[in-house]
């Protein structure tokens, strides 16, 4: 019997302590914490049938509470991590893309010499000499003088004048396509004019000439969100 009331004023401190706990807790984690709460009342209640004596009852309960739990687990959300926001700039030479969260940038070659290859695969002198061929295509060269500013921020001062290598590739003709338009924002077709607006205000903030972009992308930004809001004027 006196084992009984012990158990029985365990239970009372643990059911006091969780009940402080659920008060002072963020909603956030108790949300989750919820979850396993239930199975491991039950648990704590089979204890307390099993000190009384009753082992029958005890089990039942115990395996009741072990079932639970596997259930929760089981129906339990798998955390995903959040899919990473890129923006997508082409060119005639160049493709970059550009990871919102950190600000890094990468490229593919497109055309040339170079044709097929990753900027971040290439040494500074492949980089200065697709460069001087890009001579001929101001948007793709001011494309690489992006990644070029961000990898080598010194580049400049050690850079060698055109020596007429240039492919002649004509910039890419004609306004930009709404496909084109939601790549370079980040979005996904079809996405919300509030949306546009945000992704639009997020590059800005990371990539205006003001804070160290440029503007090519800044204008590639601009014309994006000109074409994607021109219905919703």
């Amino acid at each position: 019997m006196l084992g009984a009331i012990i158990v029985l004023v365990v239970l009372v401190l643990v059911l006091l302590s969780v009940a402080t706990a659920f008060l002072r807790a963020d909603p956030a984690r108790l949300a989750g914490s919820m979850r396993a709460l239930g199975p491991i009342l039950l648990a704590l209640v089979g204890a307390a049938v099993l000190a009384v004596g009753r082992g029958g009852i005890s089990g039942i309960i115990l395996v009741a509470a072990i079932a639970w739990y596997g259930i929760t687990r089981m129906a339990w959300p798998k955390s995903r991590p959040a899919p990473r926001r890129r923006s997508t700039v082409r060119t005639a030479a160049l493709e970059m893309e550009l990871d919102h969260d950190t600000g890094g940038l990468e490229g593919l070659v497109l055309a040339g010499r170079h044709d097929g290859k990753m900027l971040g695969a290439m040494g500074r002198a492949e980089l200065m000499q697709l460069f001087r061929e890009l001579s001929g295509d101001r948007e793709s060269r001011q494309l690489l003088e992006t990644y070029l500013d961000g990898r080598f921020p010194v580049w400049r001062k050690h850079a060698e004048t055109d020596s007429g290598e240039g492919l002649g590739i004509a910039p890419s003709a004609g306004a930009m396509t709404k496909e084109e338009a939601y790549k370079v924002l980040g979005l996904e077709a079809g996405a919300a004019a509030a949306d546009v607006r945000k992704a639009h205000r997020r590059l800005m903030q990371r990539l205006h000439p003001d804070v160290g972009g440029t503007s090519f992308l800044a204008a590639r930004i601009n014309e994006a969100k000109d074409v994607l809001l021109s219905n919703h004027n």
